[in-house]
């Protein structure tokens, strides 16, 4: 039996500037959305390659597009927290609680579904990651679409993921039926993923919505190990973006645990033709190679990875030493995409010279 393939797709741009000035374009968005068809949209983490969460085709689509594996598990996007019974079941308290903390917002907390998800959409799992998205022009969008919206990252599977609407243009023209440029995403990574389907809650991907901050509500939530750690081999994922590799650049990259001052001497000291420094802003005027800074602090960090990873790729790098990010707040989440983005490699300069 052949593989199945996408169509090439005549690909529409709709710019929006304003999510009620410009309805028209994302009423066509929805309404594509509705009628079976792929459309990259805005939210506030990253882009996402929306189809109805409902059609079982649609969302084979969403697969064939991004040339993704089909047992990884898609959020489904909804306008409001409320509409969460129409598609999961045994939703307990707490769930409500977190939604009236962080949602709208870049949380998504998965549940245990109702049949009406279908295989295709939960991974064939037998629960549903469930996000109610700030994004105004996203949230229009599923308003306009009257259906959950399954929407992962709107890449190539495997490479970072967008933050703009030309990387959803790089990656996906002519394979998609629109593209909704909104400008660039205010966060830049995927949401913070817990799940309450358990007996204990546990964060499966960190993002903006930190522990400390979920603590607040969920005293006993638990980090998976596979948050900073490969996941074992044969332990299906529970949540996109637990996979092995993921977010990559071409290039290969390493994680250097160093403080400023180690991380440009080494750097230096390995200059090579084809070396990059991915740095924070402390770094720039120590290097002696070329390099792309992800800025200051940890909300620069967040917003401009995925940026600087394609941006490493434009340049031509061929080796990335990347200075290793605090694994505190949203720190971890950054950490979490760096480490997957580089196989797991990652070592202290000091521990080399012993």
């Amino acid at each position: 039996m052949e593989s199945e393939t996408l169509k090439k797709k005549e690909t529409r741009l709709l710019t929006v500037s304003d999510a009620e000035k410009d309805s028209d374009a994302l009423r066509t968005a929805g309404q594509i959305i509705r009628q079976g068809g792929l459309v990259a949209l805005p939210t506030e983490t990253v882009y996402g390659l929306g189809a109805n969460a409902l059609n079982p085709q649609a969302v084979k689509n969403i697969f064939l597009a991004k040339g993704r594996p089909q047992d990884n598990p898609l959020i489904i996007h909804l306008e409001d927290a409320s509409q969460a019974q129409l598609y999961a079941k045994n939703i307990p308290p707490v769930y409500y609680e977190l939604c009236r903390r962080f949602s709208p917002g870049p949380l998504t907390v998965i549940l245990p579904k109702k049949d009406v998800i279908p295989p295709e959409t939960s991974g064939g799992l037998d629960t549903v990651a469930i996000r109610i998205p700030a994004h105004p022009a996203a949230r229009a969008i599923i308003h306009w679409a009257r259906v959950p919206v399954a929407a992962p990252s709107a890449n190539l599977s495997g490479s970072p993921s967008p933050t703009t609407a030309q990387h959803c243009i790089h990656d996906l023209w002519g394979k998609v039926d629109a593209i909704v440029d909104a400008g660039e995403c205010s966060v830049g990574l995927e949401s913070t993923v817990i799940s309450l389907a358990g007996e204990k809650p546990i964060l499966l991907r960190p993002g903006a919505i930190t522990p400390q901050m979920l603590r607040e509500v969920l005293p006993e939530l638990v980090i998976h190990e596979a948050v900073t750690q490969k996941l074992a081999n044969g332990i299906r994922a529970d949540s996109p973006g637990m996979k092995y590799k993921h977010y990559a650049p071409k290039a290969q990259i390493t994680i250097l645990d160093a403080d400023s001052e180690e991380f440009v001497e080494y750097v230096n000291s390995h200059a090579k033709e084809g070396l990059f420094a991915l740095c924070f802003a402390e770094d720039i005027d120590g290097l002696k190679v070329p390099y792309v800074s992800l800025g200051k602090d940890e909300a620069d960090q967040a917003k401009k990875l995925f940026a600087a990873l394609r941006e490493l790729d434009e340049r031509g790098a061929k080796q990335v030493y990347a200075r290793c990010p605090s694994k505190e707040g949203v720190g971890l989440a950054v950490y979490n995409r760096l480490i997957r983005a580089a196989a797991y490699h990652e070592f202290a300069p000091q521990d080399e010279e012993e």
